[in-house]
């Protein structure tokens, strides 16, 4: 009993400390923004092996700027493509990224940013900038 409630007091710590919610599913996102009227932010990454891919995360994701601006501005969604087997994703969830890929990164950009409005229609794309968290909102606010 005492891992459990261990296991949900860091569960809850996790997504309060992170404030962020990256979707993975595509029609979850599509929905959300319909339902909040939010661009759709779609994040092509290899999170355990593309180099830019971590300094986006580091630098402009993971910040409290980023955070605190994209949880009422954005509807977040990431399609991550690890290679290493122990970050391996489950075999649905891999054939979910590779339909996104091939829509929407068939040039196998990485990291690869698209502003997308409710509909999954793409507004504008980027890839990593070195700038502040400030600037690249800016960026993803002008598309």
């Amino acid at each position: 009993m005492k891992h459990f409630i261990f296991g949900c007091f860091l569960l809850l710590f996790t997504q309060i400390t992170l404030g962020q919610d990256w979707l993975t599913d595509f029609n979850e996102a599509k929905l959300k923004a319909t339902n909040e009227h939010k661009p759709i932010i779609l994040v092509f990454q290899g999170s355990d092996w593309c180099a830019p891919c971590m300094k986006l995360d580091q630098d402009i994701w993971r910040t409290q700027t980023f955070k605190d601006y994209a949880q009422s501005h954005f509807v977040l969604l990431k399609a991550d493509f690890p290679r290493k087997k122990k970050n391996s994703l489950t075999a649905t969830q891999q054939q979910h990224n590779n339909a996104l890929a091939e829509k929407y990164n068939p040039n196998g950009f990485f990291p690869y940013v698209l502003v997308l409005d409710e509909k999954g229609q793409v507004k504008g794309r980027t890839g990593y900038k070195k700038t502040s968290p400030n600037d690249f909102i800016k960026l993803l606010e002008s598309y």
